[in-house]
């Protein structure tokens, strides 16, 4: 009988313990919302300002970059990472914040479980979740959002006077083709992505290391004529697809000129992209359009740190918090 007692009792402090270590975005003070969109579960979080949950006020979705990263970090005390890249409670007066997860990746990871760039690999493969890779391209995520913001629309708590959508590096793509296709969409902030597209990304980097000859810069027009013969392969072509890579290479600029509404365009000057927002620039106002907001920041790479004096990213010089301040100025004069 005893040794019954003492089984229950282990069984049930295991139990605790599992209990214990299964966090949800709860106990970090978010919402988690789920929807559909096609066939897949569309996981929400969202933020609001403490004791605010349930007040009216208008939406503003940031769209997160690159990889299949889950949206809250852990560190190794079990405390997260920041979510959103900047403090929240500069935006929590005036919206509530939402984020959107990537397809068929957890919501929560521990950073130690991940790989250096906090990417999340299926423990089974090795690789990027075949599902993600599926769906790692530009249409998907801006018509999975579409259909997020009009079932987020749909909450008491959320007002219909503004959506205001945020993307920053290939978010800001993603962005600015959610804000050409819905309706909703209000204002747009389009943060370091360049303009002209990835594939133009990727030859400008090459070009600064290439030989005296641009052997490499060719062999990646080479592979750019394979990507326009066959746009639509979704094969997974190791942790991506000859689909996402040519969706994220169509230049964004197309979907800024069709928009209507204010848009604030906010890049580093070191960005490798700098040198094509400032051509953008420079057409707008050649086109007189007065809906664009440029807002360049000196001296600041593409994640908006500082650099120092040897031409190194200076972690410590943060600068996301700035940049949160002039959108809330802007969002208030807009």
């Amino acid at each position: 009988m005893k040794q019954v007692l003492l089984f229950l009792l282990f069984s049930l402090l295991a139990s605790f313990q599992v209990a214990a270590q299964s966090k949800k975005p709860e106990d970090f003070g978010f919402r988690h919302l789920q929807t559909h969109y096609q066939q897949d579960t569309v996981d929400i979080i969202v933020l609001s300002k403490e004791g605010e949950d349930e007040k009216e006020k208008p939406l503003f979705l940031f769209i997160q970059g690159s990889l299949p990263k889950p949206l809250i970090l852990l560190k190794e005390n079990g405390k997260p990472y920041m979510v959103f890249p900047f403090d929240a409670d500069i935006l929590l007066d005036g919206y509530h914040l939402a984020i959107i997860s990537k397809p068929y990746v957890p919501l929560i990871g521990k950073a130690s479980e991940l790989r250096r760039d906090m990417a999340y690999v299926d423990p089974k493969t090795g690789s990027f979740p075949e599902k993600y890779i599926k769906r790692d391209n530009l249409d998907y995520y801006a018509n999975r959002n579409n259909a997020a913001i009009k079932y987020l629309k749909k909450q008491d708590w959320i007002s219909d006077s503004e959506v205001v959508v945020a993307g920053h590096s290939e978010g800001a793509a993603i962005a600015a083709r959610l804000a050409e296709v819905s309706r909703d969409v209000t204002h747009l902030i389009f943060s370091s992505t360049n303009p002209f597209g990835r594939m133009m990304t990727i030859i400008s980097q090459i070009r600064q290391h290439d030989d005296s000859v641009g052997t490499s810069a060719e062999k990646q027009f080479q592979f750019w004529e394979e990507l326009v013969n066959d746009p639509e392969n979704n094969d997974a072509q190791g942790e991506t697809s000859f689909k996402s890579i040519y969706s994220f290479s169509k230049p964004p600029l197309h979907s800024l000129r069709r928009l209507k509404i204010p848009v604030l365009v906010a890049y580093g000057t070191e960005d490798i992209a700098a040198p094509f927002f400032d051509y953008m620039r420079l057409e707008s106002v050649s086109e007189n359009r007065k809906n664009i907001t440029f807002m360049p920041y000196v001296g600041r790479e593409h994640n908006f740190f500082g650099i120092d004096r040897n031409g190194k990213v200076n972690y410590d010089d943060f600068g996301w918090d700035k940049v949160a301040q002039d959108w809330k100025a802007w969002l208030e004069k807009n």
